[in-house]
């Protein structure tokens, strides 16, 4: 089978990912400006490339110094609120044998909750008649504080509790991981892959995406349930379908973390004018097929 997005070499990425970073030591999406996400993504990619550097390194240090008070992240150091961002931190963190200490975050991490789930919102449905959709007792992680969980924060959210806590840098996540694998479950669609939210919405199914697949794939890895086994077949589909980088990097973690490979050819997958996330993505991912260890942690 084709490498997945030919055209462009492992050594081609490392080294355009080296020379996007910053002098302050994160990384952009694109100019100048360093944002946690790009900035937790370059690490991920360059640690599971073997490709770690001394000037790398100093993206550690960006990330450790850029920690809010309360132990979360903001997208930006200009933004004065945590975020869904502060998984990714925590997931690329993990990765350095440095004495930063990962517990705040992962508290932080663990007092967030999906708005949906907290008793005031059910009691306030009661009171206005409002019907739950389905999989709404459960509980997973929001974008924003204080907002309904979705797909993909829950998803990192789990991998960077459990990677925090095998790695030794937090503990006390097990039940809260527990829950967010129950919320993935609870939200899986007719088609048996993921779409960004729930499963339905104002009564109708709602359709499957295939980043969203991959993504919930990847933090349910070990499941036995049936549902994941119909997930990994909407999976292997989507595969077949995908052109976007992104989304087929997705799909290839979330298949590689249940030992399958693709099963379609996709060697019509390139990267045209790629940003960092794009390039980060195809280094795990091409990392993933080589089952080379993983810097998701629980994999």
């Amino acid at each position: 089978m084709p490498e997945l997005c030919g055209g462009v070499s492992t050594a081609e990425l490392i080294a355009s990912i080296g020379s996007a970073q910053n002098a302050d030591g994160g990384w952009g999406y694109t100019g100048r400006s360093s944002w946690t996400e790009p900035t937790a993504f370059a690490l991920l990619a360059l640690s599971a490339s073997g490709a770690l550097s001394e000037r790398s390194r100093q993206g550690f240090r960006w990330l450790a110094r850029t920690e809010r008070r309360e132990g979360g992240w903001a997208p930006v150091p200009s933004v004065s609120e945590s975020t869904w961002v502060t998984a990714p931190a925590v997931l690329a963190l993990a990765e350095t044998e440095s004495a930063h200490n990962l517990q705040p975050a992962v508290d932080w991490l663990l007092r967030q909750t999906g708005e949906e789930s907290t008793l005031v919102d059910r009691v306030r449905r009661v009171l206005l008649g409002t019907k739950m959709e389905v999989g709404e007792g459960t509980s997973g992680w929001p974008w924003l504080a204080g907002t309904a969980g979705w797909v993909m924060p829950t998803a990192l959210t789990i991998l960077a509790l459990e990677k925090a806590q095998r790695r030794g840098h937090a503990a006390g996540t097990q039940k809260r991981v527990q829950q967010g694998r129950e919320f993935l479950l609870a939200r899986i669609c007719d088609d048996g892959g993921w779409n960004y939210g729930a499963s339905q919405a104002l009564g109708y199914q709602a359709h499957s995406y295939p980043d969203t697949t991959g993504m919930a794939l990847l933090a349910l890895h070990g499941s036995s349930s049936p549902k994941v086994t119909a997930a990994l077949a909407k999976a292997q589909e989507q595969v077949g379908l995908c052109r976007s980088a992104q989304t087929l990097c997705w799909l290839y973690m979330g298949l590689a973390a249940h030992g399958r490979r693709p099963s379609a050819d996709t060697g019509n997958c390139r990267l045209d004018n790629p940003n960092l996330i794009d390039r980060a993505l195809v280094l795990l991912a091409r990392a993933a097929e080589q089952s080379r260890p993983s810097v998701w942690g629980a994999v």
